[in-house]
């Protein structure tokens, strides 16, 4: 946002500012039905006409624990969880994955979080902060009063020093993985912000009190250099997760998080399984969003949806009072579920707010005619058709989802809403005109099952177009990591992105601003492109979210059409399957999963 030289802004018209921001200005929000109802083909579908409305802000009331009891929750019993990788990261800095953060909202709290009650309206309200955060100085500072009663694992007091703690550790080199909102927000643009806090805390260096303020036990004030209407959503984000100051180990604490939420991680076998149990020092009076009815959860890795969906289908033995986290209903059994009645029951289906979009090394693929043969080349139904057809998504035309705001639902540059199957002969057409016929591409795919279908279908579609396609497979659990180097040594990759609230300048800029690039970010593409990279800077400065809007509109369609750092693939849709025994599964519009944390054991 940009410099105010207005006179200081009251607290409401901030809040109003940001819930508009957040999403009444067009198809926003991640919000799913939650129902039993049939997805609906066509752009957005009707979930995703429900996540117009705006989040607003929560005052203290709103903010007050205990969650609200689910309908029929009993306490007891173990959640069986079959996950098909291992989580990338657990330390809350690090975590910028769906499947990390859904896995971090058992175990982290934030300064801020969402509810969303039985009728889907969702609120942001204070999580370890009495209220989302009062603001001044026309915006630019926001402070946060902590609650009492909130505690660590070891039963150690929450306070501010912790949480400046957990700010100024994601300034540390190690820390490259996560969102950096807050720290560009309070020190400087791009990766510049590092410059204010090089080693981090760890050295005996902090922000400076004008920057970030603990002036007693319970109160921390940040600074921003410019107005952020925006800053109780992204302190709402798992990566601010809060980290005890004492019981830091640095690169080590990825493997071993002290919890701060319902359950904490009593053992972590990489690559095989995880066990969380009841976190006895959480209380309840303090957590508007969470819930502590089961027991803990047992989770196995290495289960393909394929797997999972054949074991809840049956529904028999431990898959009674089971699920997946993050799995859907495999693609090839889909049909089967939605056919068996009982299945039917057991399903949960929401529109999400990803774009698949197959990412160009522009550090390695410079012509940009190459560029626009790979997007002409690729057959975007046949690859959503592995991934589940229309229950899965639909073709993407753009790279904004209907789930933001500014989103263009006729917008098709390249012809994939026109010809879905792509177009070989144009790309052919293209290739030869680059002087780059038989040119070799690497191609970088994900070894879980529906990635590897995938990459047979595209890498055929290629070859076709004229190029010489060299598949090369890698881990799903570190995929985005290795992806995240700048010198990853791939051509081609498909990756998936979500707003972190629902707003352009959440998908934009971290995947499109040059400044950013750097290992741990999520520029896949390496674009770097001057104008791009002004506008960024100057909508940024707009506080108007009205005319924001607009200017993100407009740049996205610059970047789609002039530079085409990635092709457009299809926008998401989620469809999970439970056990008979699981109850309160529902669609979270804010996890774009099932939220494990209102889950409850049936009695048998």
């Amino acid at each position: 946002m940009a410099n105010d030289s207005r006179t200081r802004t009251t607290r409401t018209a901030l809040a109003a500012l940001a819930a508009l921001a957040a999403g009444s200005l067009a198809l926003t929000a991640c919000t799913g039905t939650g129902t039993d109802s049939d997805p609906g083909p066509g752009p957005g579908g009707k979930d995703a006409a429900v996540q117009q409305k705006a989040v607003p802000l929560g005052d203290e009331a709103a903010s007050r624990g205990p969650a609200p009891e689910v309908p029929g929750a009993s306490g007891g019993g173990t959640v069986r969880v079959y996950q098909d990788a291992d989580y990338d990261h657990l330390d809350p800095a690090q975590i910028y994955t769906a499947d990390g953060g859904l896995i971090a909202s058992l175990y982290t709290r934030q300064l801020t979080t969402y509810t969303t009650d039985e009728k889907g309206r969702k609120v942001l309200v204070g999580d370890l902060a009495t209220d989302s955060g009062t603001p001044s100085d026309g915006g630019r500072t926001w402070t946060f009063t902590l609650k009492d009663g909130i505690r660590f694992e070891d039963g150690t007091p929450i306070t501010s020093a912790d949480v400046r703690h957990t700010i100024e550790r994601m300034y540390a080199p190690f820390v490259t993985d996560g969102p950096s909102y807050v720290q560009q927000w309070l020190s400087g643009d791009g990766t510049d912000y590092r410059k204010a806090l090089p080693d981090g805390p760890y050295e005996g260096d902090h922000l400076p009190d004008d920057v970030l303020e603990t002036p007693d036990g319970k109160t921390v004030v940040l600074h921003f250099r410019s107005p952020q209407p925006d800053a109780p959503f992204a302190l709402a984000m798992p990566a601010y997760g809060v980290v005890p100051k004492a019981k830091d180990t640095r690169e080590k604490y990825d493997a071993a998080p002290l919890s701060a939420g319902p359950y904490r991680i009593a053992s972590f076998k990489p690559g095989r399984s995880m066990e969380l149990v009841r976190n006895e020092h959480w209380d309840a009076d303090t957590d508007p969003y969470r819930h502590q009815y089961v027991d803990g959860f047992d989770i196995t890795f290495n289960h393909s949806d394929e797997d999972s969906t054949k074991r809840l289908l049956a529904d028999t033995g431990e898959a009674e009072t089971a699920l997946s986290f993050t799995n859907g209903v495999d693609p090839l059994q889909t049909r089967k579920a939605l056919g068996d009645p009982d299945a039917r029951e057991r399903l949960v289906q929401g529109y999400q707010p990803y774009v698949w979009q197959m990412n160009m090394n522009m550090d390695r693929i410079k012509d940009k005619r190459v560029r626009d043969a790979i997007t002409h080349a690729l057959p975007n139904r046949r690859i959503l058709t592995l991934n589940g057809g229309a229950y899965a998504g639909e073709v993407a035309g753009g790279l904004l989802a209907p789930t933001v705001p500014g989103h263009e639902k006729d917008f098709d540059p390249y012809g994939k809403l026109a010809e879905p199957d792509g177009d070989p002969q144009r790309a052919r057409k293209l290739l030869k005109q680059a002087g780059k016929e038989g040119m070799r591409l690497v191609y970088a795919y994900s070894n879980d099952e529906i990635r590897q279908r995938q990459s047979v279908v595209v890498a055929d579609a290629l070859e076709k177009a004229g190029f010489d396609v060299q598949r090369k497979e890698l881990d799903a659990g570190t995929w985005y990591s290795q992806l995240r180097k700048v010198d990853n040594g791939y051509d081609i990759y498909m990756t998936s992105w979500a707003q972190d609230w629902p707003s352009a300048s959440t998908v934009i800029p971290p995947l499109f601003d040059g400044t950013q690039i750097q290992d741990g970010a999520s520029n896949y593409s390496h674009v770097d492109d001057e104008h791009v990279n002004s506008e960024i800077r100057r909508i940024g400065a707009i506080t108007d979210p009205v005319k924001a809007t607009k200017e993100w509109s407009r740049l996205h369609r610059y970047i789609v059409e002039e530079i085409n750092p990635a092709a457009p693939i299809s926008y998401t849709r989620q469809i999970q399957l439970h056990g008979s025994r699981i109850g309160g599964a529902r669609y979270s519009d804010t996890l774009n999963y099932i939220d494990p944390t209102r889950l409850y054991v049936v009695k048998g």
